[in-house]
This record gives structure tokens, C-alpha cells and sequence, in this order.
């Protein structure tokens, strides 16, 4: 088991402070804050059992600051030699025994599996570290660029949509402006229609006036 020095203490309230949180674990009870420090050197159980299994040793975390898996240390209790095996977040649950107090927490580990299976997870090695943190970079660059193309393609489609709206608005405001010009002419082409009729009736009144006055002096003549 490795000692944890203030080093480590200072480091691992950091990570809390950062982002720690058991994303996918089941957990007995949310308590919305734990302890990277206390929850290192945590008892480990089984599902199948009430004895101890192991030990946190490490508590890791993926590129998002979320917790990835634990490493848990076996040496001193199961028959498997000296090896710490890593469980990944969703095959264990956090149980807080006393979290009263922040110096007082306590934390109990089930992992949902037996000691048989514990021995078959994958054992904390140089080389496991090494290919899992390759494997996790080249996830999280695909992740990456995933995101950057589906955001290149949202930001095309929203052009697009703006330039279509665009030319709607200039095609309803041509529309607009044809119809209020076709409009303006109609109007004047009634009113010419109109005072044509008016002078018209107007040449045809006279006419008759000036008829009626004829009329008149013929039969004043007479």
C-alpha cells in the first residue's frame, strides 16, 4: 500500500475541487461531494460478502475530470499475490458510512462482482496505464472532432437558413413593392377614367344647355 503524503492530500482535494464526481456508479445515497483523499484507503467488499476484498489504491480520472475507474489493492487479502486490479465506473458502488464532518468521512466500496471476477479485471500495470491513456486520447481527440464537425455542420446549416430567409424577405419585399405599383397604377387609371367620364358628362350637359337655349330663341323668334 502506498503512503499518501501531504502531497497527495493537497492533490487529491484539488481533483474534488476540479470536478471528481462517480459519473455512471450506482450509488446508496447521493451526497453531492466526496472525498478523493478519504475515499483512497477505502474497505473494499463484495456483493457476495461481508469480508474485506481489498483497498483503494488510486482513484482515476478520464480527460473530463470524471472519475474512470478505481484501483483496487488486494495484496493483503485475497490469495491473487501482489496485485491491484482496476474496476471502471458502473461495477462499483460508494456507500458514505460517516460523512458527518469533512475530516471525519468514511467511505465503504462494493464492487458488483465476485472475488473470482475481481481477479479477472485488468491488472494497474505500466503497460495497462500506458495503452488505456492511449486508448482514452485518441477517444477523446475523435470526441473532439466529432464535436467540431457536427458544429461546422450546424454552423453551414444556419448560414444556409439565414441566407434562404434572406432571400425570402427580399423576394416578399419585391413582391410587396410590385403589388404597391401595380396597385399606384390602377388607382391612376381609374381616376383618368374617371375624370374622362366627368368631363364627358360635363361636354354633354353644355351641349344640351346650349341646344335648349337654341330652342328657346327659335320660338321667341316665331
Amino acid at each position: 500500500m502506498t503512503l499518501r503524503t501531504p502531497l497527495n492530500h493537497a492533490i487529491c482535494t484539488a481533483l474534488v475541487a476540479g470536478g471528481l464526481a462517480f459519473g455512471g456508479s450506482a450509488l446508496a445515497q447521493p451526497q453531492g461531494l466526496y472525498s478523493a483523499d478519504e475515499l483512497t484507503d477505502a474497505e473494499v467488499y463484495t456483493n457476495q460478502s461481508s469480508d474485506v476484498v481489498g483497498e483503494v489504491e488510486d482513484v482515476l480520472l478520464d480527460e473530463n475530470m470524471q472519475v474512470h475507474s478505481l484501483v483496487i489493492d488486494t495484496s493483503e487479502f485475497l490469495d491473487f499475490g501482489q496485485k491491484q486490479h482496476v474496476v471502471e465506473t458502473g461495477k462499483f458502488t460508494v456507500e458514505t458510512v460517516n460523512g458527518k464532518d469533512k475530516d471525519d468521512v468514511e467511505y465503504k466500496v462494493t464492487v458488483d462482482m465476485t472475488e473470482e471476477q475481481i481477479a479477472q479485471q485488468p491488472e494497474y500495470t505500466d503497460d495497462w496505464w500506458a495503452e488505456t491513456k492511449k486508448q482514452a486520447a485518441n477517444a477523446w481527440q475523435e470526441t473532439k472532432q466529432t464535436a467540431e464537425s457536427a458544429w461546422q455542420s450546424t454552423k453551414a446549416a444556419t448560414a444556409s437558413a439565414l441566407s434562404s430567409a434572406g432571400e425570402a424577405l427580399d423576394e416578399a419585399g419585391n413582391e410587396t413593392e410590385q403589388a404597391a405599383e401595380n396597385a399606384a397604377q390602377e388607382t391612376e387609371q381609374a381616376a383618368d377614367e374617371a375624370a374622362n367620364e366627368t368631363q364627358q358628362a360635363t361636354e354633354a350637359a353644355g351641349n344640351q344647355a346650349e341646344q335648349a337655349g337654341e330652342e328657346i330663341d327659335q320660338e321667341t323668334n316665331n
